[in-house]
């Protein structure tokens, strides 16, 4: 294996735990406050959800991209490192949303999601994408898995948003937290419910020649 570490450009917790558990070194590589990254998840018009997180993993990855060049311009002893980025959105067809539920903008918002949710099937979109080298392009995987809700009642909603877990979330809920007690059924990968598909991730790695974990 080439790379003894990544470079992660993601805020998410939930990220950083995932790859801790399967052996990822890894760096943070986020955004300075000159980069407009809301921008990048605003969704275009009649876009699916699969289009979408493909699409938003992408932009993130080349600007991931852009900003190690520009620090490595600073820096000249910045190393190389494969760049690891991802996108988690929450589709309900159907839905008054185009198929796309975010993350929530306020209480207000959260508890509109979770009350669509209710009661209903709906589909969780992580896509994850790599940089193997400076010079190539992003290589992206899309992983989808099916969640069923039971019934929610607004007072259930209510104590769960007023927990604070919602936010930050997309489809305004953590599968990690208290929200696991609202779901009957789940099929498909519980880590790429969490925001990073281990097995697709692991193929990744190893496409970019990374060492982690068992290799």
């Amino acid at each position: 294996m080439k790379y003894d570490f990544i470079y992660l450009a993601s805020q998410s917790p939930r990220r950083r735990e995932l790859l801790s558990q399967i052996g990822v070194r890894f760096e943070l590589l986020l955004p300075g406050p000159d980069e407009d990254t809301e921008s990048l998840e605003l969704a275009l018009a009649n876009e699916s959800a699969a289009d979408y997180t493909q699409r938003v993993t992408i932009a993130k990855s080349i600007a991931a991209l852009k900003r190690w060049h520009r620090r490595r311009q600073v820096s000249l002893e910045l190393p190389w490192a494969p760049i690891l980025c991802a996108d988690t959105t929450v589709s309900l067809p159907g839905s008054p949303d185009h198929e796309i539920l975010g993350k929530p903008h306020d209480q207000e918002d959260a508890m509109r999601i979770l009350h669509v949710l209710s009661g209903q099937t709906h589909w969780v979109y992580t896509a994850l994408a790599i940089t193997p080298e400076p010079t190539s392009i992003p290589v992206c995987v899309l992983q989808k898995s099916r969640i069923r809700f039971t019934t929610l009642s607004h007072e259930q909603i209510e104590r769960y948003v007023s927990s604070g877990e919602a936010f930050g979330k997309a489809g305004a809920y953590g599968i990690q937290g208290m929200a696991a007690t609202f779901i009957e059924e789940i099929s498909g990968s519980y880590s790429g419910i969490m925001g990073l598909p281990l097995f697709e991730t692991a193929q990744l790695l190893r496409v970019a020649d990374v060492r982690f974990g068992l290799t």
